[in-house]
């Protein structure tokens, strides 16, 4: 049955905001976990890591996002692992951050002079204590502004999880709208919760920007 739209629809929406930053969180969580390995094999010494980090890049980047979803959520149901749409959408999102994640650490660390590294060597650090104690703290620097500016990218893409049936913002805007028969007033409320979510981000990395620029 069609109703008014209603005030107790803007609280279904505010509160399925809480399922759109928590997937945010647990796929960046999980990205960043992988992307420290690819970063780390993307910058290392030998070739093999270098070709691994790079074959993994390439194949979740040449694929999109959606089409990962589907795999994790209908593919493996093929095969007899049925994961909730959670489950699925947290695996599918941190192996997409974990690629564009890698990528950009791997640029902040590649970005440190060789003559940091050889510093280090000179001085009789390891390859790992030269990571911890000269290259990393540089490289943060460098990749915090990017990182942030990625993390607005992923809250935007958490609305395809919608497709998996996943009640986040976005799949609440559908329900809504299905109940209501307002689309436009829904997703503008949509559309403004969303802003609300990374516009501040979206402010805040380039303020980093423009505090690395005066560093530099």
């Amino acid at each position: 049955m069609i109703r008014e739209l209603a005030p107790l629809d803007l609280y279904y929406l505010v509160l399925a905001v809480r399922w759109t930053v928590a997937l945010t969180l647990l796929a960046l969580a999980g990205g960043s976990i992988i992307g420290v390995f690819v970063a780390a094999g993307g910058a290392a010494h030998h070739a093999l890591p270098r070709l691994l980090a790079r074959s993994y890049v390439g194949l979740v980047q040449g694929i999109p996002l959606l089409a990962w979803l589907f795999i994790f959520y209908f593919g493996l149901s093929i095969v007899g692992y049925d994961l909730p749409p959670l489950i699925a959408a947290t695996v599918g999102f941190s192996v997409y951050a974990g690629a564009f994640l890698g990528e950009i650490w791997r640029g902040a660390l590649i970005a440190i002079p060789r003559t940091q590294w050889e510093a280090g060597t000179a001085i009789g650090l390891t390859y790992l204590e030269q990571l911890r104690h000269v290259i990393i703290p540089q490289a943060v620097r460098i990749a915090i502004p990017p990182t942030v500016g990625f993390l607005v990218q992923l809250i935007k893409n958490t609305s395809l999880a919608a497709v998996i049936g996943f009640v986040e913002l976005t799949r609440e805007g559908q329900m809504t709208t299905a109940a209501t028969f307002q689309p436009f007033a829904v997703y503008l409320l949509v559309a403004a919760l969303y802003f609300s979510l990374c516009y501040p981000l979206t402010r805040y990395s380039r303020i980093l920007e423009g505090r690395r620029r005066v560093v530099r």
